[in-house]
């Protein structure tokens, strides 16, 4: 009876840009001003006692500030990704996380995305589409040059990859 082996992966060793957590810090910021403008219109006319609006407005701030301050740089922390020869590995998430390896073989396309945001911080997205039924691989918040010859990088190397790709 053979004795099984146990394979531990190492985490991936790249980061994204230290400019993600200004990134993930804004789409934060958005996401809460809906609710800001929420509770100015309710205090403008009236629609609950003060008491009401100063609790909600006061429970509001602490999780908007906690949402925006603290969960950039825990998922800073959290996000890596990495290629080799042979897969695109990633690590996200920042209280669910989670690990993906694409195998280089199972490539099938190779994009690259920039929202409004994105450009205004000179990052980009890369998002590495394989035959996976769990979907794409993303590697967020990469400086844009960083993004450019990762998938220049990926192209060469799925190029002279003979997989299936399916």
């Amino acid at each position: 009876m053979s004795v099984p082996t146990t394979v531990t992966m190492a985490d991936p060793l790249w980061r994204p840009s230290p400019k993600a957590k200004q990134l993930w810090a804004i789409n934060a910021a958005l996401l809460w001003l809906p609710l800001f403008v929420v509770q100015a219109v309710a205090l403008v006319f009236h629609w609950w006692p003060v008491w009401v609006h100063v609790t909600v407005l006061g429970v509001t701030i602490v999780l908007a500030i906690l949402h925006v301050a603290v969960v950039p740089l825990w998922r800073y922390r959290v996000h890596r990704w990495e290629i080799s020869d042979t897969a695109v590995y990633t690590r996200s998430g920042w209280f669910t996380q989670e690990r993906r390896i694409a195998p280089i073989s199972r490539i099938q396309t190779v994009d690259t995305e920039r929202g409004p945001i994105d450009r205004m911080l000179g990052l980009a997205t890369v998002t590495v589409t394989t035959a996976s039924s769990a979907g794409a691989v993303k590697i967020s918040a990469l400086d844009q040059d960083t993004a450019d010859r990762t998938v220049a990088r990926l192209t060469e190397i799925a190029g002279t990859n003979v997989g299936d790709a399916t």
